[in-house]
């Protein structure tokens, strides 16, 4: 197959990685490793796959070694690579919630602002974003690098403060830290190499993967309804059904009794079940969505 009818596609290693193949699978391409093997298989002769550091990703689209990619807003804007963003997806390896990086210090040093931190130390792994928030600001600090265990920083005495990311500041107050601010709030999204983008076929090759990978996203805060409703009650139940668009409705053989189908959030299913129960509904049938496009 000509390399024009190939998208080169890199996908995140590290701790977005089982989250993004369990997303691929969902949205349908198995994405199978190999031991040691940073370039996994995948059911889709038209893609290539390579595994990259979130770190790295933005460059390597950018420098078009690869035609697209999935890393972190936080990433792309460290990096300053020229790519374009053709689309947001929330989800992380814990939750679909967006990360955050934040600026912490000990749950018992005098700084409550980022003003009190003028001339010390911050210890972070993204030092270009952590220098233009404290530049903005007007405070001057002496940013470095942080290798790992960034949060033992602050503990270990090599650091007044860090920028870390967090996705519920759980980590961050477990090793004894506070957070005084936000410094940036970061998801995942989907990026393109600008000339790949302009390629009519791997352009529209983008476009089907990130369609289905946000249906993935989507369907999994919904779930499908499917039961029996009695047509004496039926303008009481619709009443209670929040669907995503207007219920499907059904004729039975039975003119007293009607089917119904519709699509809602999952938290709203354990309390509207019972209410539709007490309007008489039956054979109430719960099930999960693969994708909502």
């Amino acid at each position: 197959m000509p390399d024009n009818n190939v998208l080169k596609l890199g996908l995140p290693k590290g701790s977005l990685e089982e989250a993004t193949l369990a997303l691929f699978a969902k949205s349908g391409w198995k994405v199978s490793k190999q031991n040691r093997n940073y370039f996994p298989s995948v059911n889709d002769d038209e893609l290539t796959v390579s595994l990259c550091r979130s770190q790295e990703m933005a460059s390597y689209v950018g420098d078009g070694v690869l035609d697209a990619g999935l890393t972190g807003k936080d990433w792309i804007m460290e990096s300053g690579a020229d790519v374009r963003v053709v689309a947001d997806l929330v989800y992380s390896k814990n939750s679909n919630r967006p990360a955050s990086w934040v600026l912490a210090v000990a749950g018992d040093s005098p700084y409550y602002k980022p003003e009190d931190l003028a001339g010390k130390r911050i210890a972070t792994e993204i030092m270009g974003l952590t220098k233009k928030y404290f530049a903005d600001r007007n405070i001057p600090v002496k940013v470095s690098y942080s290798w790992g265990a960034t949060e033992g920083k602050v503990v270990e005495g090599l650091a007044d403060a860090i920028v870390e990311v967090t996705e519920t500041g759980t980590t961050i107050r477990a090793h004894g830290l506070r957070i005084i601010d936000e410094v940036l709030v970061s998801n995942t999204q989907f990026i393109a190499n600008k000339a790949a983008w302009d390629n009519p076929w791997k352009r529209a090759k983008i476009e089907q993967i990130t369609l289905l990978l946000q249906g993935a996203l989507k369907a999994e805060s919904l779930v499908g309804l499917k039961m029996n409703a009695p047509a004496a009650n039926l303008d009481a139940i619709l009443a209670l059904l929040p669907s995503l668009t207007s219920p499907t409705i059904a004729n039975l053989h039975d003119k007293n009794w009607l089917a119904l189908e519709i699509v809602i959030g999952t938290s709203v299913v354990r309390d509207l079940i019972p209410s539709l129960v007490a309007k008489g509904a039956e054979g109430i049938i719960e099930y999960p969505l693969n994708k909502v496009i």
